[in-house]
């Protein structure tokens, strides 16, 4: 339609279909601009005020339809020939709104606000058709359309003998939005769950090495300054790691026992030579042997018999 964006109100569809809410707005706007009295059978208004009130009727038609109504003049004339074509609309509409109302159920909807909406949107079509839903209507059919689950709170509902279905739908609301907060507490910290313990690395002494949770050697997780350290951090529990380690007796190196010491024979015996010599104490990490004077053999990689 053309020039929509001037209307006042919504235009009169070729339909007919929103007639009855139509016929509301134009006579609201009508009055407004004091060209009420100029759709009133036998009305003295003057030509001007005539003239006024068919230019905002044919304004809010649909193309089609003002098409169909140029030769009217008069606005009286264009409202009752309008009434005649379309009044029909009320047997159509009630019927309706009166199914709709008998199967309008609080239990259907996710919540308070869509059965709110929806009760509203029927409500109306009923004051179009000329009848009305009284609030003891309204607060009956809410009552009476509560889940099963939910028939003592249903009971308290009545006892509290609301008078208005506004402060019925309120407390709803409320009820709704409370019960919503408790389910999102319950679901970031279900019942009976704990906090995530604190992790620390677990060193066992397995063939020589060192195992933890996914962590390498003297690696551990510095809870107070994030991330996994292997040099710097918690200089007591590199203490206590080294306090604990085990010191093979046959090559001098820490981290595994005799029994499982795989150290080459000529590396052992230079390891007990320097004791003998009562050299510096060393260990096998100590050791820096140039590859270029250093012959090493398949046998020297074989487990010797202690």
């Amino acid at each position: 339609m053309s020039n929509l964006s001037k209307l006042e109100f919504l235009a009169l569809d070729i339909s007919g279909k929103n007639y009855l809410s139509w016929i509301l707005d134009a006579e609201m706007h009508l009055t407004a601009a004091s060209l009420g009295k100029t759709i009133i059978e036998g009305n003295k208004e003057s030509d001007e005020d005539r003239s006024k009130a068919l230019i905002i009727l044919r304004r809010h038609l649909d193309e089609s339809l003002k098409a169909q109504y140029l030769t009217v003049k008069d606005p009286y004339t264009l409202w009752t020939e309008l009434k005649g074509r379309f009044d029909h609309q009320k047997d159509v509409i009630l019927p309706r709104a009166r199914y709709e109302w008998m199967h309008l159920r609080l239990q259907d909807f996710k919540s308070v606000i869509e059965y709110n909406s929806a009760l509203f949107q029927i409500v109306s079509r009923f004051k179009l058709c000329g009848e009305t839903i009284t609030e003891s209507d309204l607060l009956e059919k809410t009552y009476s359309t509560f889940h099963a689950s939910n028939i003592v709170l249903q009971q308290q509902y009545r006892e509290r003998r609301f008078t208005k279905y506004s402060e019925l739908i309120a407390c709803l609301l409320v009820a709704e939005q409370n019960n919503e907060l408790l389910m999102q507490n319950h679901q970031i910290h279900p019942t009976s769950s704990s906090p995530i313990p604190e992790v620390n690395a677990t060193v066992s002494e397995r063939g020589g090495k060192k195992h933890g949770h996914g962590l390498g050697p003297k690696q551990f997780i510095n809870k107070k300054k994030g991330g996994y350290n292997s040099k710097g951090g918690n200089n007591s529990y590199q203490k206590k790691e080294k306090r604990h380690e085990s010191i093979c007796h046959r090559c001098g190196s820490a981290g595994h026992w005799a029994d499982v010491c795989r150290t080459p024979r000529h590396l052992v015996d230079l390891y007990k030579a320097s004791i003998k010599a009562k050299d510096a104490e060393t260990n096998f990490a100590q050791y820096e042997i140039p590859l270029s004077s250093t012959h090493l053999d398949l046998p020297d990689f074989k487990t010797n018999a202690k």
